[in-house]
C-alpha cells in the first residue's frame, strides 16, 4: 500500500511510489547526488546548490573543475551533475515555446522574464538573445560568481548570438546586495561588450542589473551607444553622431579627431570616443 503522505518520504522512495512529477527540484537533484558530503545531508546539499546557482543557472554547468572549486564537491559528484545536465541539453534543449513567444520591449520585461535572478545569493551573468522582432530565441548563463571585466569574455557572450542567429543580446546580472546601482566594473564590462558587438555586427541592446525589488538599465543611463560614426560632408563639414538612449548628433568644421563624449553615470565618468577616417 502506498504512503499517501509523500512529504514524509525520502526522495528515492517518493520517486518510486509517486513518480517524478511528485518531486521538487531539490529532491530530484538529491537523487542524482545520491549521498550527502562533509556533514551535509543529501537534501541539504541539493538545497545549497540550488540556492547558490538557481535552477536556471545550475542546468548550464559544464565544467567539473569550476564546479568543484565553487562548491567543494568531490570529483565523482561534480561529474555526475555535469554529465546529467549535459544529457538534458542533448536530449531536450530546444527553443522553448515560452521563449519563442516572449516579446521584450523594456527592462521591466526582462525583470519579469528572469524572476529567479532576484533572490540568487551569487552573482550570475546571463545573455538573453533576440531576433529582429525583439523576441527571445535563446537564454544562456554565461558566468557565475563575481562579475569583472577580466572574467567576462566577449566571445562567451556573443558566441550564442552567432549560433542562434540573434540580431542582438541583452546581458543581465544580479546584485545579491539588493542595490542595482552599477559598479565601475559593470560600466567597464558594458563598454567592452558594446565595442565587441560593433565589431561582430551584433548589437548589445542593454545591460540590466537586477536586484530583489528593482533594476537598472545601463542603456537608459546612457552607457550604451548602439552606433557611432563620423563622415565628411560637402562644404568642409563632418557629421558625427552617437546613437543610444541619449543620441547626440551635430556638425563640426574639420574637427580634431578623436571626438570625445563624456557623461556621468552614478557619479562615474563614462567616455565614448569617435575616431576619424
Amino acid at each position: 500500500m502506498k504512503n499517501e503522505n509523500p512529504s514524509n518520504q525520502m526522495p528515492r522512495e517518493k520517486l518510486i511510489e509517486h513518480g517524478a512529477e511528485a518531486l521538487s527540484v531539490n529532491e530530484l537533484l538529491a537523487i542524482i547526488l545520491n549521498t550527502g558530503y562533509k556533514g551535509e545531508s543529501v537534501l541539504e546539499l541539493a538545497k545549497r546548490l540550488i540556492r547558490e546557482y538557481g535552477s536556471n543557472g545550475i542546468k548550464d554547468i559544464k565544467d567539473v573543475t569550476s564546479l568543484r572549486k565553487a562548491t567543494g564537491l568531490p570529483e565523482v559528484k561534480a561529474c555526475q551533475l555535469v554529465a546529467c545536465f549535459q544529457l538534458g541539453r542533448i536530449f531536450f534543449e530546444k527553443r522553448e515555446s515560452e521563449n519563442q513567444s516572449r516579446h521584450i520591449r523594456s527592462p521591466q520585461d526582462i525583470f519579469e522574464f528572469l524572476p529567479d535572478m532576484r533572490s540568487l545569493r551569487k552573482e550570475q551573468l546571463r545573455g538573453v538573445y533576440l531576433n529582429a522582432r525583439n523576441r527571445v530565441i535563446h537564454t544562456e548563463t554565461i558566468s557565475i560568481g563575481t562579475i569583472t571585466s577580466n572574467l567576462v569574455h566577449p566571445q562567451e557572450v556573443f558566441r550564442p548570438a552567432i549560433e542562434f542567429c540573434a540580431v542582438g543580446v541583452i546581458v543581465v546580472h544580479n546584485h545579491p546586495s539588493g542595490d542595482p546601482a552599477p559598479s565601475d566594473e559593470d560600466i567597464a564590462i558594458t563598454q567592452q561588450l558594446c565595442d565587441a558587438g560593433k565589431i561582430l555586427g551584433t548589437n548589445l541592446i542593454d545591460h540590466i542589473i537586477i536586484a530583489e525589488n528593482s533594476w537598472t538599465s545601463l542603456k537608459e543611463e546612457g552607457a550604451i551607444y548602439i552606433r557611432v560614426f563620423a563622415r565628411r560632408m560637402p562644404g568642409g563639414l563632418v557629421e558625427f553622431s552617437a546613437h543610444g538612449q541619449h543620441g547626440i548628433t551635430g556638425f563640426l568644421s574639420f574637427p580634431p579627431f578623436p571626438i570625445v563624449f563624456s557623461k556621468r553615470i552614478y557619479g562615474r565618468k563614462v567616455t565614448t570616443i569617435i575616431t576619424g577616417r
